[in-house]
Order: structure tokens, then C-alpha cells, then sequence
């Protein structure tokens, strides 16, 4: 049997995406639950030496954390591969996020209501280099519900930045948050996308 060249498949186009946000908010663990391959960690447990550094409020029980970064993949239908890249929290790492964001679609901020400042940095980081984003608030047990109004009022969000509610733990949650930014990056770059 000959093979025709023109009848090649077309290969799903490979996407980048940073996963961003403060110390805790639950990168690794969305990037770990929607990947499906083994993801790439690079956690060390929390020291002594991080006293004084570290803020553990509201997260307490946190033992370990990113030091460089961690990686995932996921293929949404036949038409696209994203590549996940969680980007480590505490500001003492922040140097490798222009690495990670080199070539990057966009961005998920994960937001935790109980720790909510530490999201302008990352805020900040993707205004500043023009990267589309999108704001997911990780419903954590036992913190308080806001509304997504409030939410983006007090991260003085741009209207046209999407802001949704999700739970990181779970591959169906996580999985929406990154197809919200696959078609937000596609709207600003007036690209066609599929569902």
C-alpha cells in the first residue's frame, strides 16, 4: 500500500500555558489532577529556614512547595495539546517566570479567597507583558463564598478578563479553567477556535 503525503494527519497545535498564583493556591495540585501524563514536580519541604519567609496563614497545614516548576500536558479533543506549567509562589522564585512565560498563550491565576492579595503579582506580571489570562478562584472547604462580582471588583479586574470558580482538585473543574483560556487568548487574538 502507497502513502500519499497529502493524506498525512494533521497534528493537534501545541499550546503553552502558565499556572500562576501566591504560595498555596493550589497550582501543583491543578496541574497534577488535570494532567494525563505523570506531572513533573519539583516540590522540597518547607524548612525552618523559611520562618519569617513563608507565610503559612490560611495554610497551614502546607508542608511542601514549588521551587522551580511543576509540568503537565493535556490534549482537548484532536485539535490541541497544552502544555501545563505551574509556576512556583513564594516571591524568592519569582526569577523563573520569565523563563516559563517565554512563548506562553496565556495564563490561569489561581486565586485563594482567604489569601487574596497574593494574586496581584501575578496579576501584575501578565498586565505588564500583555499575556491574556484568566482568573480562576479555587473554592478551598471552609473559606468564605464570594460572589465573582466582589471577586473581581476587589482584584480591580478588566471586565473583559474572565473570572470563574473551579475546585483544583478536579480534573473536570481544571479542565474548563484552561479551555476558558485557550477561547479568551483566541477572542484577543480574533483566532478561531473549536469547542
Amino acid at each position: 500500500m502507497a502513502f500519499d503525503r497529502s493524506e498525512r494527519p494533521r497534528l493537534p497545535t501545541a499550546i503553552k500555558i502558565l499556572v500562576a498564583g501566591g504560595f498555596g493556591a493550589g497550582k501543583t495540585t491543578m496541574v497534577g489532577a488535570v494532567s494525563e501524563t505523570r506531572p513533573l514536580r519539583t516540590e522540597e519541604v518547607l524548612t525552618d529556614r523559611g520562618i519569617g519567609v513563608d507565610d503559612l496563614t490560611s495554610v497551614e497545614a502546607k508542608r511542601t512547595t514549588t521551587v522551580a516548576m511543576d509540568f503537565g500536558r493535556i490534549t482537548l479533543g484532536n485539535d490541541y495539546v497544552l502544555y501545563l506549567f505551574g509556576t512556583p509562589g513564594q516571591e524568592r522564585f519569582w526569577f523563573v517566570w520569565d523563563e516559563l512565560a517565554e512563548g506562553s498563550l496565556g495564563a490561569v491565576i489561581l486565586a485563594d479567597t482567604r489569601r487574596l492579595a497574593d494574586c496581584f503579582p501575578s496579576i501584575d506580571y501578565f498586565e505588564r507583558r500583555g499575556t491574556p489570562f484568566v482568573v480562576a478562584v479555587n473554592c478551598f472547604e471552609g473559606s468564605q463564598k464570594f460572589d465573582l462580582d466582589e471577586v473581581r471588583l476587589a482584584l480591580q479586574l478588566n471586565p473583559s478578563v474572565p473570572i470563574i470558580m473551579c475546585d483544583a482538585r478536579k480534573r473536570e473543574s481544571s479542565r474548563e479553567v484552561l479551555i476558558t483560556l485557550v477561547k479568551h487568548s483566541a477572542r484577543l487574538r480574533a483566532e478561531p477556535v473549536g469547542s
